[in-house]
């Protein structure tokens, strides 16, 4: 099994397109705005080439996180410590029968979906608990996470 780079940079890009719709005034952007108190005079004085930047890099961690969620047969090659040129041959057997078990887009999406919602919601909800956010704040920023980890997911793990 090899890690899929073409998989992970396009899972990153993914990331970024859904937030360009997701957050767009037509979709939520104006009520993410009003509750993350967010005024276009803020919005004017940021260096979005450097935010944009950062939120690739961000992104690029993720799916490389979203890669070992997603796959299943990782946890077969951490079994052999990583090392396929010396494993038994029931690695290879095991491998031949189960390599592509669960690789597909609708698989990858549903594990993507279900880390948004038990591990992006519940770090952001904490977060906009103590910053004093709202229910309307984090019901916007986790259903684009849950979206985007579900489309991540489902391009790392259905990319093969």
């Amino acid at each position: 099994m090899e890690f899929n780079f073409l998989a992970i940079a396009a899972a990153a890009v993914s990331a970024l397109v859904v937030g360009f719709i997701w957050y767009n005034p037509k979709v939520f952007g104006t009520a993410w705005m009003k509750a993350a108190d967010m005024t276009e005079d803020k919005m004017k004085g940021a260096n979005m080439g450097k935010i944009f930047a950062m939120a690739f890099i961000f992104a690029i961690l993720l799916a490389l996180g979203m890669h070992t969620l997603t796959i299943h047969q990782i946890g077969a090659m951490g079994m052999v410590g990583g090392d396929l040129e010396n494993a038994l041959p029931s690695y290879a057997a095991f491998m031949s029968d189960y390599g592509t078990a669960h690789r597909s887009f609708g698989h990858g999406a549903l594990h993507g979906f279900f880390a948004g919602i038990f591990v992006g919601l519940p770090i952001l909800g904490t977060n906009a608990l103590f910053e004093r956010k709202g229910a309307k704040y984090i019901l916007i920023n986790a259903g684009y996470w849950a979206v985007t980890m579900a489309v991540m997911g489902a391009i790392i793990c259905g990319w093969h």
